[in-house]
């Protein structure tokens, strides 16, 4: 039996190989002179995202109020999002109570930090953070997407490939390092959809895994559960709302990040398997974070909820699986799942998000099923940010 090359050569030559073909098909998805943009929403669906008819959007375009629409065939009415937002000032400014159109928080509200986080693979994580990050910033809200799993799936969403787009750096890494931090804002990158920017990830976070032992050894007097915290108070004032994509364990940087959460997301395939590993991440969560409490870590949240993802309603086990987590964590649970579907799936074939994907490429019932499923789920998370403020 012949013997394989050494491993490490091996690996390295299918990583070479891998990366070669993923940036062929990111040219051809969007070619390197292509400025990648978000797609242009009808009148309709602006008319939902402002709460208010679209016959009265019609009469504000008739009357030459607010932005000029694009006009293509038939006479529909197509608004990029930064006019969607000139909309909401525009609406704000004669609304009856003060919130009504602009949603974000006031002088005297706390920056929303939501972690997203599960200790398995396949749960949904990386999808529920890119989607809720992107329902917030089309709500408008001042969104700061931070993706802290180094295998870079969220930033992928977005259109950053770390092996070619963060060749000198540029993660979270860069910011909260033991020696010669960055500022945060160094680390922020703009994207192409107005109101969210996004510090991308990386395998340089793997770094803050190694050094945090070393630092811990030295009592070098730096609490590594601070770091994330201490960083976001320095761009606190610009964002109304952080969403932060964990590591699919739980290590420093996840902890770090729970202690600058104020709202915890964990998400869970309704199976057996996955249940059970849940289990085993939540008892290892409360010894851990117990230490951090301990040492002066804040462990309070707004809210911790429990999502439902990759639901399949027809499943059988998993209905039993639902219903018993209902029964065990009450009100935790959120009422909402997320469906499993070919259109989030093959959205994501090209790096993309439902909320960015021309729906005529997918038949009218399968992507409507799953954008009802993803702005129900989104729209509960709404409601507790606004309930942490104070309001509804």
């Amino acid at each position: 039996m012949k013997r394989e090359d050494r491993i490490d050569h091996l690996v390295g030559e299918h990583a070479a190989r891998l990366s070669e073909r993923l940036q062929a098909h990111r040219a051809q998805l969007f070619p390197p002179d292509a400025q990648r943009e978000l797609r242009k929403f009808t009148s309709g669906e602006v008319a939902d995202l402002l709460g208010v008819k679209d016959a009265y959007l019609r009469k504000l375009h008739l009357d030459g109020r607010g932005p000029e629409p694009e006009i293509r065939a038939g006479g529909r009415r197509y608004y990029s999002l930064a006019q969607v937002m000139e909309l909401r000032v525009m609406l704000e400014k004669g609304a009856k109570a003060p919130g009504t159109y602009l949603h974000g928080r006031g002088p005297d509200d706390h920056l929303q930090v939501i972690t997203v986080i599960n200790f398995k693979g396949g749960s949904g994580k990386t999808t529920t953070a890119a989607h809720l990050a992107q329902k917030m910033a089309l709500d408008g809200y001042r969104v700061l997407g931070i993706d802290l799993d180094p295998q870079a799936s969220f930033s992928a969403l977005h259109g950053f490939q770390p092996e070619f787009d963060l060749l000198d750096g540029g993660t979270l890494y860069d910011a909260i390092r033991y020696e010669d931090p960055l500022p945060l804002r160094d680390v922020i990158r703009k994207t192409y959809i107005h109101g969210l920017d996004i510090i991308p990830g990386n395998l340089d976070l793997m770094e803050f895994e190694h050094e945090t032992p070393r630092a811990l050894a030295a009592r070098s007097g730096h609490m590594f559960f601070t770091k994330v915290g201490e960083k976001l108070a320095e761009v606190e004032a610009d964002y109304d709302v952080v969403v932060i994509d964990c590591p699919p364990q739980l290590g420093f940087l996840t902890m770090s990040a729970l202690s600058a959460a104020t709202a915890v997301l964990v998400t869970v395939h309704p199976q057996m398997l996955d249940v059970m590993s849940m289990c085993q991440f939540l008892l290892m969560t409360s010894n851990l974070l117990g230490v951090v409490a301990d040492a002066g870590g804040n462990m309070q949240y707004d809210w911790l909820r429990y999502l439902v993802t990759r639901y399949e309603p027809g499943d059988g086990p998993q209905n039993q699986m639902v219903s018993f987590m209902r029964n065990l964590f009450g009100d935790h649970v959120l009422n909402h799942p997320v469906l499993k579907s070919t259109a989030i799936s093959d959205a994501g074939i090209t790096k993309q998000t439902l909320y960015e994907v021309e729906k005529s490429q997918f038949t009218r019932a399968t992507y409507e099923r799953a954008l009802e499923s993803l702005n129900s789920v989104n729209s509960e998370i709404e409601a507790l940010v606004q309930s942490a403020w104070g309001r509804g």
